[in-house]
């Protein structure tokens, strides 16, 4: 009874092993991830918070991963003087940046660092505030 056993738990084995092998290997994207860059968070022209943001930029496939990821400097000076530009401010949370906003400046900015065809897209992976701000609270009606 034991060896049928045996025999019934092998021919599972290799039934597993062999489903197993046929599935295909999930096909892993190329990307290039920025180093976190912090964010300034300007209200009213005063640095209220700063918000540390982790990019990933998606290649097209083909694109020579090597050489772009040698451009990872210029792609994180390009978000600093778009942050320093024009804040991507979140008007009811500045704890956060408007990752649209930024999403569609660097966008922009891999493709002209880049070249046309190479990038796919771009990716807000995280946000870490550097500390909890909460916006003021809007003053009632009639009180300055």
């Amino acid at each position: 009874m034991s060896k049928r056993l045996a025999l019934l738990a092998l021919s599972f084995l290799v039934l597993a092993g062999a489903a197993h092998a046929a599935e295909k290997p999930k096909e892993v994207g190329q990307y290039v991830d920025l180093q976190p860059v912090a964010m300034p968070i300007v209200i009213d022209g005063q640095l209220v918070n700063y918000v540390f943001v982790y990019i990933r930029v998606n290649l097209q496939s083909g694109a020579d991963v090597t050489k772009i990821r040698d451009k990872e400097p210029a792609f994180r000076d390009a978000l600093v003087r778009d942050g320093h530009r024009t804040p991507f401010v979140l008007a009811n949370d500045w704890s956060k940046i408007d990752e649209a906003k930024l999403v569609a400046a660097m966008t922009r900015d891999a493709s002209a660092i880049t070249g046309p065809g190479v990038v796919a897209s771009v990716s807000v992976t995280s946000q870490t505030p550097q500390k909890r701000v909460m916006p003021p609270r809007p003053a009632a009606p009639g009180h300055p």
